[in-house]
């Protein structure tokens, strides 16, 4: 059984680990191969074409880089022809994997789509596109299947692999002595992305925040969990600009998380990661105004934040735009610090989210039904 992957940013890479993972105990003979990063690499994936290279956000940073998509496109397509897999696996990055989904329908291989387009929120056209292209989708929202479903597209809620994936590997004491936090001190995670743009646009004002907090409440201490995708001599750069304190960490993420009272974090996987280990979370997004004046004609949904979609009211803040200033986001994490109400409320709310998000077991269900897919095909 021969796979081939497709995951293009740091959230797609974790995903890919998990699943690669599950099928290698299940499946110790199947070959796995694509685009992915370290954590795939590190999973059994043979890696062809590294993510690191890639990081664009919007659509006005995307059109910069079009050569380089073709490129790629191109390049994996020699690699569909050369090694003929039995299925493609692709992993979010929707605007990539589903031109590549179409280049594997014109080879005949077929195309699992774990992490899928988000159809509820975008413009719904895509579902017909997925519907011809796509031969099963995994999904991980009960609602998105649903959606899914109105368009006649093959699809499974295979729950949440968050659930499997988001948990602390240490004890709260163990975590403290591992990061060189103490009990005396509030900890704050600041998680600006895994994209160089993003990083460079929103981290510079989590720590213009960070200082502002700072003046008020002395006991804060600050964390900064380096995405694999960034290179740490990029973060060192920006954290020279500002006097604030913050300790960068390496892995452990989810040991990091039960430790922190609080989050400043860039809209994405991270936010629902720290609704899992529920920790209150301000959300900040921003991206090149043009890319969000077009995605706010075509975005159909009242939030941007996965827990405040999946609670279908506003449960933690969004910042969003030109509302991302370090006042803004001092003022709204400063709310959720010296208000006991607000920050148990927060607590409350997250912890329905991760009941929603159902049951563990989903990277094995998304195993099954790779195989089950290559299977047909073998």
């Amino acid at each position: 059984m021969k796979i081939m992957f497709s995951a293009g940013e740091a959230s797609g890479d974790t995903h890919g680990a998990s699943v690669a993972k599950a099928l290698l105990e299940k499946y110790p003979e199947a070959q796995l191969f694509g685009m992915g990063g370290d954590l795939m690499k590190q999973a059994g994936v043979d890696i062809i074409y590294d993510i690191q290279q890639l990081g664009f956000i919007g659509i006005v940073e995307i059109l910069k880089h079009l050569p380089t998509f073709f490129k790629l496109r191109s390049f994996l397509k020699e690699a569909m022809l050369r090694e003929k897999p039995d299925v493609l696996v692709c992993i979010d990055y929707p605007g990539f994997n589903m031109k590549l989904a179409k280049v594997a329908k014109e080879l005949h291989i077929p195309v699992v789509y774990y992490i899928a387009p988000t159809i509820w929120a975008w413009n719904k056209g895509r579902g017909k596109d997925i519907a011809k292209t796509v031969t099963k989708v995994a999904s991980i929202f009960p609602f998105e299947a649903e959606a899914y479903r109105e368009f006649g597209v093959d699809v499974e809620f295979v729950g949440n692999p968050l659930v499997d994936i988001v948990h602390p590997t240490m004890s709260v004491e163990a975590a403290l002595a591992h990061f060189g936090a103490d009990t005396r001190s509030r900890n704050i995670l600041l998680m600006p992305g895994s994209r160089k743009q993003e990083v460079e646009g929103l981290l510079p004002t989590m720590l213009a925040a960070a200082e502002l907090l700072y003046e008020n409440h002395q006991d804060l201490k600050f964390f900064l969990p380096r995405a694999h995708t960034i290179p740490r001599e990029d973060i060192d750069r920006i954290l020279q600009g500002y006097s604030v304190p913050v300790t960068v960490t390496e892995g452990h993420n989810y040991d990091l998380m039960q430790i922190c009272t609080a989050c400043i974090a860039a809209s994405g996987t991270a936010t629902l990661e720290t609704a899992l280990m529920n920790v209150p979370t301000v959300l900040i997004y921003k991206v090149a105004s043009v890319t969000y004046g077009i995605g706010k004609l075509l975005v159909k949904i009242d939030h941007i934040g996965l827990p405040n979609i999946m609670a279908k009211r506003r449960i933690i803040p969004e910042l969003l735009q030109g509302d991302v200033t370090p006042e803004n986001v001092e003022r709204e994490l400063a709310n959720i610090l010296d208000h006991e109400a607000v920050y148990t409320q927060m607590k409350a709310d997250l912890a329905q989210v991760k009941v929603e998000l159902g049951a563990p077991g989903a990277v094995q269900r998304v195993a099954d039904v790779i195989a089950s897919v290559a299977m047909k095909e073998a």
